[in-house]
Protein backbone atom coordinates (compact mmCIF):
# COMPACT_ATOMS: atom_id res chain seq x y z
CA UNK A 1 0.00 0.00 0.00
CA UNK A 2 3.02 2.31 0.20
CA UNK A 3 2.60 3.22 -3.47
CA UNK A 4 -1.08 4.18 -3.04
CA UNK A 5 -0.50 7.56 -1.37
CA UNK A 6 1.80 8.91 -4.15
CA UNK A 7 -0.70 7.59 -6.71
CA UNK A 8 -3.54 9.30 -4.86
CA UNK A 9 -1.69 12.63 -4.80
CA UNK A 10 -0.85 12.34 -8.49
CA UNK A 11 -4.47 11.59 -9.40
CA UNK A 12 -5.67 14.54 -7.32
CA UNK A 13 -3.69 16.84 -9.63
CA UNK A 14 -5.29 15.52 -12.84
CA UNK A 15 -8.08 18.17 -13.10
CA UNK A 16 -5.46 20.91 -12.74
CA UNK A 17 -4.00 19.78 -16.09
CA UNK A 18 -7.33 20.57 -17.83
CA UNK A 19 -7.74 17.21 -19.60
CA UNK A 20 -10.60 16.70 -22.09
CA UNK A 21 -13.99 16.14 -20.47
CA UNK A 22 -14.22 12.70 -22.06
CA UNK A 23 -11.12 11.45 -20.21
CA UNK A 24 -12.34 12.95 -16.96
CA UNK A 25 -15.65 11.17 -17.49
CA UNK A 26 -13.90 7.86 -18.03
CA UNK A 27 -11.75 8.47 -14.96
CA UNK A 28 -14.72 9.20 -12.70
CA UNK A 29 -16.51 6.10 -14.01
CA UNK A 30 -13.44 3.93 -13.43
CA UNK A 31 -12.94 5.22 -9.88
CA UNK A 32 -16.57 4.65 -8.86
CA UNK A 33 -16.61 1.20 -10.47
CA UNK A 34 -13.40 0.43 -8.56
CA UNK A 35 -15.07 1.41 -5.27
CA UNK A 36 -17.84 -1.14 -5.88
CA UNK A 37 -15.28 -3.73 -7.00
CA UNK A 38 -13.15 -3.16 -3.91
CA UNK A 39 -16.22 -3.74 -1.74
CA UNK A 40 -17.05 -6.94 -3.62
CA UNK A 41 -13.47 -8.22 -3.37
CA UNK A 42 -13.48 -7.79 0.41
CA UNK A 43 -16.12 -10.55 0.48
CA UNK A 44 -15.05 -12.54 -2.56
CA UNK A 45 -11.48 -13.10 -1.40
CA UNK A 46 -12.87 -15.02 1.60
CA UNK A 47 -15.20 -17.22 -0.41
CA UNK A 48 -18.34 -15.08 -0.02
CA UNK A 49 -19.17 -14.81 -3.71
CA UNK A 50 -22.04 -12.41 -4.39
CA UNK A 51 -23.87 -11.99 -7.69
CA UNK A 52 -26.23 -9.44 -6.23
CA UNK A 53 -24.10 -6.40 -5.47
CA UNK A 54 -26.10 -4.50 -8.04
CA UNK A 55 -28.92 -4.59 -5.48
CA UNK A 56 -26.87 -2.54 -3.04
CA UNK A 57 -25.82 -0.10 -5.75
CA UNK A 58 -29.50 0.32 -6.52
CA UNK A 59 -30.51 0.81 -2.89
CA UNK A 60 -27.83 3.45 -2.45
CA UNK A 61 -28.69 5.28 -5.67
CA UNK A 62 -32.48 5.27 -5.43
CA UNK A 63 -32.61 6.02 -1.70
CA UNK A 64 -30.42 9.08 -2.19
CA UNK A 65 -32.40 10.28 -5.23
CA UNK A 66 -35.82 9.74 -3.66
CA UNK A 67 -34.80 11.58 -0.48
CA UNK A 68 -33.72 14.51 -2.66
CA UNK A 69 -36.71 14.56 -5.01
CA UNK A 70 -39.45 13.85 -2.46
CA UNK A 71 -38.10 15.37 0.76
CA UNK A 72 -35.57 17.92 -0.49
CA UNK A 73 -32.85 16.26 1.60
CA UNK A 74 -29.43 17.20 0.28
CA UNK A 75 -27.34 14.29 -1.06
CA UNK A 76 -24.66 15.17 1.51
CA UNK A 77 -27.10 13.77 4.08
CA UNK A 78 -29.00 11.41 1.79
CA UNK A 79 -25.93 9.42 0.77
CA UNK A 80 -24.96 8.44 4.35
CA UNK A 81 -28.57 7.41 4.96
CA UNK A 82 -28.61 5.40 1.73
CA UNK A 83 -25.31 3.70 2.60
CA UNK A 84 -26.61 2.81 6.06
CA UNK A 85 -29.83 1.39 4.61
CA UNK A 86 -27.93 -0.73 2.07
CA UNK A 87 -25.57 -2.02 4.77
CA UNK A 88 -28.55 -3.02 6.91
CA UNK A 89 -30.10 -4.78 3.91
CA UNK A 90 -26.84 -6.68 3.45
CA UNK A 91 -26.85 -7.74 7.08
CA UNK A 92 -30.51 -8.80 6.91
CA UNK A 93 -29.72 -10.87 3.83
CA UNK A 94 -26.55 -12.32 5.26
CA UNK A 95 -27.67 -13.20 8.77
CA UNK A 96 -30.03 -16.09 7.92
CA UNK A 97 -27.60 -17.34 5.27
CA UNK A 98 -24.67 -17.40 7.67
CA UNK A 99 -26.68 -18.87 10.54
CA UNK A 100 -28.00 -21.65 8.29
CA UNK A 101 -24.55 -22.17 6.73
CA UNK A 102 -25.64 -21.28 3.20
CA UNK A 103 -22.26 -21.25 1.47
CA UNK A 104 -20.64 -21.59 -1.93
CA UNK A 105 -22.87 -21.50 -4.99
CA UNK A 106 -25.98 -21.58 -2.79
CA UNK A 107 -24.99 -18.24 -1.27
CA UNK A 108 -24.25 -16.89 -4.74
CA UNK A 109 -27.75 -17.90 -5.88
CA UNK A 110 -29.33 -16.19 -2.87
CA UNK A 111 -27.53 -12.94 -3.67
CA UNK A 112 -28.49 -13.28 -7.34
CA UNK A 113 -32.15 -13.57 -6.31
CA UNK A 114 -31.80 -10.55 -4.00
CA UNK A 115 -30.45 -8.46 -6.86
CA UNK A 116 -33.40 -9.37 -9.07
CA UNK A 117 -35.88 -8.66 -6.25
CA UNK A 118 -34.50 -5.13 -5.83
CA UNK A 119 -34.60 -4.53 -9.59
CA UNK A 120 -38.21 -5.75 -9.81
CA UNK A 121 -39.21 -3.58 -6.84
CA UNK A 122 -37.71 -0.52 -8.51
CA UNK A 123 -39.67 -1.27 -11.69
CA UNK A 124 -42.87 -1.99 -9.75
CA UNK A 125 -42.68 1.32 -7.83
CA UNK A 126 -42.76 3.25 -11.09
CA UNK A 127 -44.86 6.08 -9.64
CA UNK A 128 -41.87 7.05 -7.51
CA UNK A 129 -38.86 5.55 -9.29
CA UNK A 130 -39.91 5.96 -12.92
CA UNK A 131 -39.85 2.19 -13.37
CA UNK A 132 -37.95 0.87 -16.37
CA UNK A 133 -37.87 4.37 -17.88
CA UNK A 134 -35.66 5.58 -15.06
CA UNK A 135 -35.65 8.83 -13.11
CA UNK A 136 -33.57 11.97 -12.79
CA UNK A 137 -32.70 13.87 -9.61
CA UNK A 138 -34.15 17.37 -9.56
CA UNK A 139 -31.70 19.92 -10.92
CA UNK A 140 -30.95 23.22 -9.22
CA UNK A 141 -29.50 26.56 -10.39
CA UNK A 142 -25.68 26.67 -10.59
CA UNK A 143 -25.41 28.80 -7.44
CA UNK A 144 -27.00 25.93 -5.44
CA UNK A 145 -24.82 23.22 -6.95
CA UNK A 146 -22.79 22.65 -3.79
CA UNK A 147 -25.89 21.98 -1.68
CA UNK A 148 -27.32 19.59 -4.28
CA UNK A 149 -23.94 17.93 -5.01
CA UNK A 150 -24.27 18.89 -8.66
CA UNK A 151 -20.74 19.65 -9.82
CA UNK A 152 -18.84 19.69 -13.06
CA UNK A 153 -16.61 16.75 -13.99
CA UNK A 154 -13.61 18.15 -12.12
CA UNK A 155 -15.59 18.38 -8.89
CA UNK A 156 -16.81 14.82 -9.27
CA UNK A 157 -13.28 13.65 -10.02
CA UNK A 158 -12.17 14.70 -6.54
CA UNK A 159 -15.33 13.28 -4.97
CA UNK A 160 -14.84 9.95 -6.74
CA UNK A 161 -11.17 9.98 -5.74
CA UNK A 162 -12.18 10.45 -2.10
CA UNK A 163 -14.59 7.51 -2.33
CA UNK A 164 -11.83 5.40 -3.93
CA UNK A 165 -9.45 6.31 -1.10
CA UNK A 166 -12.11 5.32 1.46
CA UNK A 167 -12.45 1.93 -0.24
CA UNK A 168 -8.68 1.34 -0.17
CA UNK A 169 -8.52 2.46 3.47
CA UNK A 170 -11.27 -0.02 4.38
CA UNK A 171 -9.33 -2.75 2.57
CA UNK A 172 -6.09 -1.83 4.36
CA UNK A 173 -7.72 -1.76 7.80
CA UNK A 174 -9.41 -5.13 7.26
CA UNK A 175 -6.25 -6.69 5.84
CA UNK A 176 -4.27 -5.74 8.94
CA UNK A 177 -6.89 -6.69 11.50
CA UNK A 178 -7.45 -9.99 13.27
CA UNK A 179 -10.75 -10.19 11.39
CA UNK A 180 -8.80 -10.92 8.21
CA UNK A 181 -7.15 -13.94 9.85
CA UNK A 182 -10.49 -15.09 11.20
CA UNK A 183 -12.17 -14.79 7.80
CA UNK A 184 -9.31 -16.69 6.17
CA UNK A 185 -9.79 -19.50 8.69
CA UNK A 186 -13.55 -19.47 8.10
CA UNK A 187 -13.09 -19.71 4.34
CA UNK A 188 -10.96 -22.83 4.84
CA UNK A 189 -13.22 -24.64 7.32
CA UNK A 190 -16.10 -23.02 9.20
CA UNK A 191 -16.47 -25.80 11.76
CA UNK A 192 -12.77 -25.80 12.58
CA UNK A 193 -12.78 -22.01 12.89
CA UNK A 194 -15.78 -22.12 15.24
CA UNK A 195 -14.11 -24.81 17.35
CA UNK A 196 -11.20 -22.48 18.19
CA UNK A 197 -13.49 -19.65 19.29
CA UNK A 198 -14.00 -17.64 16.10
CA UNK A 199 -17.49 -16.15 15.89
CA UNK A 200 -18.22 -17.17 12.34
CA UNK A 201 -21.53 -15.35 11.85
CA UNK A 202 -20.26 -12.10 13.39
CA UNK A 203 -17.13 -12.01 11.23
CA UNK A 204 -19.08 -12.73 8.04
CA UNK A 205 -21.64 -10.06 8.87
CA UNK A 206 -18.91 -7.52 9.55
CA UNK A 207 -17.27 -7.93 6.14
CA UNK A 208 -20.69 -8.05 4.46
CA UNK A 209 -21.64 -4.73 6.07
CA UNK A 210 -18.44 -3.06 4.85
CA UNK A 211 -18.76 -4.54 1.37
CA UNK A 212 -22.38 -3.55 0.84
CA UNK A 213 -21.76 -0.07 2.25
CA UNK A 214 -19.01 0.53 -0.34
CA UNK A 215 -21.28 -0.74 -3.11
CA UNK A 216 -24.05 1.63 -2.00
CA UNK A 217 -21.61 4.55 -1.84
CA UNK A 218 -20.51 3.83 -5.40
CA UNK A 219 -24.11 3.52 -6.57
CA UNK A 220 -25.22 6.79 -4.99
CA UNK A 221 -22.28 8.71 -6.45
CA UNK A 222 -22.79 7.11 -9.88
CA UNK A 223 -26.42 8.22 -9.89
CA UNK A 224 -25.55 11.74 -8.77
CA UNK A 225 -22.78 12.00 -11.35
CA UNK A 226 -24.91 10.76 -14.24
CA UNK A 227 -28.03 12.58 -13.01
CA UNK A 228 -30.01 9.61 -14.28
CA UNK A 229 -31.06 6.36 -12.60
CA UNK A 230 -32.10 3.20 -14.41
CA UNK A 231 -32.77 -0.20 -12.82
CA UNK A 232 -30.78 -2.05 -15.47
CA UNK A 233 -27.64 0.05 -15.09
CA UNK A 234 -27.76 0.44 -11.30
CA UNK A 235 -29.52 -2.65 -9.94
CA UNK A 236 -29.67 -5.34 -12.60
CA UNK A 237 -27.67 -8.48 -13.21
CA UNK A 238 -25.54 -6.68 -15.79
CA UNK A 239 -23.97 -4.28 -13.30
CA UNK A 240 -23.48 -7.10 -10.76
CA UNK A 241 -21.65 -9.16 -13.39
CA UNK A 242 -19.55 -6.12 -14.30
CA UNK A 243 -18.46 -5.71 -10.68
CA UNK A 244 -17.59 -9.41 -10.32
CA UNK A 245 -15.67 -9.49 -13.58
CA UNK A 246 -13.66 -6.38 -12.73
CA UNK A 247 -12.66 -7.64 -9.28
CA UNK A 248 -11.64 -11.09 -10.52
CA UNK A 249 -9.90 -9.90 -13.70
CA UNK A 250 -7.88 -7.26 -11.88
CA UNK A 251 -7.16 -9.42 -8.86
CA UNK A 252 -9.35 -9.60 -5.79
CA UNK A 253 -6.41 -10.45 -3.50
CA UNK A 254 -4.60 -7.15 -4.11
CA UNK A 255 -5.86 -3.70 -3.04
CA UNK A 256 -5.42 -2.21 -6.52
CA UNK A 257 -6.73 -5.31 -8.30
CA UNK A 258 -10.36 -4.10 -8.55
CA UNK A 259 -9.11 -0.75 -9.87
CA UNK A 260 -7.15 -2.46 -12.66
CA UNK A 261 -10.25 -4.56 -13.32
CA UNK A 262 -12.40 -1.42 -13.50
CA UNK A 263 -10.04 0.03 -16.13
CA UNK A 264 -10.38 -3.15 -18.19
CA UNK A 265 -14.16 -3.25 -17.76
CA UNK A 266 -14.84 0.38 -18.65
CA UNK A 267 -12.29 0.23 -21.47
CA UNK A 268 -13.99 -2.83 -22.96
CA UNK A 269 -17.39 -1.17 -22.64
CA UNK A 270 -16.18 1.98 -24.42
CA UNK A 271 -14.51 0.01 -27.22
CA UNK A 272 -17.73 -1.92 -27.86
CA UNK A 273 -19.79 1.27 -27.74
CA UNK A 274 -17.55 3.09 -30.21
CA UNK A 275 -17.17 0.08 -32.52
CA UNK A 276 -20.77 -1.14 -32.61
CA UNK A 277 -22.93 1.63 -31.13
CA UNK A 278 -26.40 0.28 -30.38
CA UNK A 279 -26.02 -2.68 -32.74
CA UNK A 280 -24.38 -4.82 -30.06
CA UNK A 281 -26.73 -4.06 -27.15
CA UNK A 282 -26.20 -6.60 -24.39
CA UNK A 283 -22.88 -7.66 -25.87
CA UNK A 284 -20.77 -6.38 -22.98
CA UNK A 285 -22.40 -8.64 -20.30
CA UNK A 286 -22.04 -11.59 -22.68
CA UNK A 287 -18.32 -10.90 -23.11
CA UNK A 288 -17.91 -10.30 -19.37
CA UNK A 289 -19.39 -13.73 -18.73
CA UNK A 290 -17.01 -15.48 -21.13
CA UNK A 291 -13.96 -13.62 -19.85
CA UNK A 292 -15.01 -14.22 -16.24
CA UNK A 293 -14.99 -17.99 -16.79
CA UNK A 294 -11.60 -17.81 -18.51
CA UNK A 295 -10.07 -15.72 -15.71
CA UNK A 296 -11.47 -18.03 -13.01
CA UNK A 297 -9.91 -21.04 -14.75
CA UNK A 298 -6.57 -19.68 -15.97
CA UNK A 299 -5.90 -16.52 -13.92
CA UNK A 300 -7.70 -16.97 -10.58
CA UNK A 301 -5.51 -14.33 -8.90
CA UNK A 302 -6.09 -11.79 -11.66
CA UNK A 303 -3.69 -9.55 -13.53
CA UNK A 304 -2.26 -7.82 -10.46
CA UNK A 305 -1.71 -11.20 -8.80
CA UNK A 306 0.32 -12.42 -11.78
CA UNK A 307 2.38 -9.21 -11.83
CA UNK A 308 3.13 -9.47 -8.10
CA UNK A 309 4.11 -13.12 -8.43
CA UNK A 310 6.57 -12.30 -11.25
CA UNK A 311 7.96 -9.38 -9.26
CA UNK A 312 8.60 -11.58 -6.24
CA UNK A 313 10.17 -14.28 -8.39
CA UNK A 314 12.53 -11.72 -9.94
CA UNK A 315 13.43 -10.38 -6.48
CA UNK A 316 14.31 -13.82 -5.13
CA UNK A 317 18.10 -14.31 -5.32
CA UNK A 318 19.16 -17.54 -7.04
CA UNK A 319 15.57 -18.74 -7.05
CA UNK A 320 15.19 -18.66 -3.26
CA UNK A 321 11.55 -18.12 -2.18
CA UNK A 322 10.46 -14.68 -1.07
CA UNK A 323 7.92 -14.38 1.75
CA UNK A 324 4.51 -13.37 0.44
CA UNK A 325 3.08 -10.14 1.72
Amino acid sequence: MRYVIPLLLALACVPLLSPPDYFLHLGVTVLLTAVAGTGWAMMGRYGLVSFGHGAFLGIGAYTMALLWNMAGLTPWVGIPIAVTLAALAGVLLGYPCFRLKVVGHYFALVTLAAGEIVRILIVALRDHTGGSLGMTPDRVPPDQGLLAMQFDKSGFWWLALLAWAIGLLAWWLLDRSMASKALAAISEDEDAAASIGIRVTREKLRVTLISTALAALAGALMAQYRMYLNPESLAGLGISLQIVFGAIAGGMYAPLGPTVGAIITIGLEEVLRIAFGTEFTGGAPFIYGILLVLFMIYLPRGIVGIVERKRRSAAAPLGLPVAAK
